[in-house]
């Protein structure tokens, strides 16, 4: 990619500022492990994958303060500093993964020494940076495989090289298979409120020269009657142990026609996005966001001031509605290809 959605340098963690594509390319230099969180709420770094890189950089510049402290003081300040980074968004399970990941490997440290301690947190962040990158190359081989060598396929939100540390999940299919040499064509749907898909999507793919048709998500029904649509592919922020995925807002709904439809549906997403604590969607906290994304999205105001509104960032996809799960490990069939 000609473009990395988040990195370290010199003890700085420097991001993409996702809230201002495709207008700007602007990145951020960020030394407070405070803004990291507040970059996180505010979606200038979003995707399931990057929030978990962020929040072990986070931990790695938290763990450099320079208040009098002593390693014991600073172990306890980590492990508060744990629960508030987790507190910045309930719904993606690699923010926790990440931190649970980056705490228990700098407890791992016995020596007396602050320095190496702290060093143990930047060692473990990079790590973790570096295996999302392979993890996208192995869920883009992995998945590639299922793609005829002439298809176009439908995507949701953006699950892309600016949602991870690599060249993406649901979109790591695409851009490998394209390097495969088949002809991959893309719909992308423009995800309403916040438009990931028009903003972030089309913006990634058009950089990459892959050919992308930017639709509302209200014309994927019938862009599927159509017969335009061969497979549709999402990312997942958490899969619950019996299968069901939660995802951007508008997933269900596209799984739910691309069943009527006879098309598959795939979810692609890293080991580390199962939650093997939970049992089913139900037990997955939804992200709640500001009514005001809906009714005054970008600054213009589109609704009545008054109006109610329900803004979930998120939906449960039942494992029926999934065909396959395209992981870094395999690709593991979902309850639909099942029941058939």
């Amino acid at each position: 990619m000609r473009f990395q959605t988040i990195r370290a340098e010199n003890k700085t963690i420097i991001i993409l500022d996702q809230t201002v594509l495709p207008e700007k390319i602007q990145y951020k230099s960020i030394t407070d492990y405070r803004d990291v969180i507040a970059a996180i709420r505010r979606l200038e770094v979003r995707g399931a994958p990057a929030i978990g890189i962020a929040a072990a950089y986070a931990l790695a510049l938290a763990a450099e303060t320079r208040a009098v402290i002593t390693l014991p003081q600073l172990r306890r300040l980590m492990a508060d500093v744990g629960r508030e980074i987790k507190a910045a968004r309930p719904t993606a399970v690699n923010l926790f993964w990440a931190v649970d990941r980056a705490l228990a490997a700098a407890d791992e440290y016995q020596g007396d020494s602050i320095d190496e301690y702290r060093e143990h947190f930047w060692d473990e962040a990079d790590a973790i940076l570096k295996e999302d990158q392979a993890m996208c190359r192995s869920i883009g081989r992995y998945g590639a495989k299922l793609l005829p060598d002439d298809c176009t396929v439908l995507t949701h939100c953006n699950a892309g090289a600016l949602a991870t540390g690599g060249i993406g999940t649901a979109l790591a299919v695409i851009y490998t298979a394209v390097e495969m040499g088949k002809r991959v064509k893309v719909y992308a749907d423009e995800t309403r409120p916040l438009l990931q898909g028009a903003r972030l999507t089309c913006w990634e793919l058009m950089d990459s020269g892959i050919d992308v048709t930017l639709i509302t998500d209200g014309m994927a029904g019938y862009v599927m009657s159509l017969g335009k649509i061969d497979a549709v592919i999402t990312g997942a922020d958490r899969i619950t142990r019996n299968g069901d995925a939660a995802n951007k807002i508008g997933t269900y709904a596209l799984a739910v026609l691309a069943q009527r439809h006879g098309i598959p549906f795939y979810i692609a997403a890293p080991e580390s996005s199962f939650d093997h604590k939970l049992e089913s969607g139900k037990d997955i906290v939804v992200e709640e966001r500001n009514p005001d994304e809906v009714t005054c999205g970008f600054g213009t105001r589109t609704a009545p001031e008054g109006v109610k509104v329900f803004n979930p960032a998120f939906d449960i996809t039942r494992h029926e509605l999934i065909t396959a799960y395209i992981t870094d490990t395999g690709v593991r069939p979902g309850g639909r290809s099942k029941s058939k």
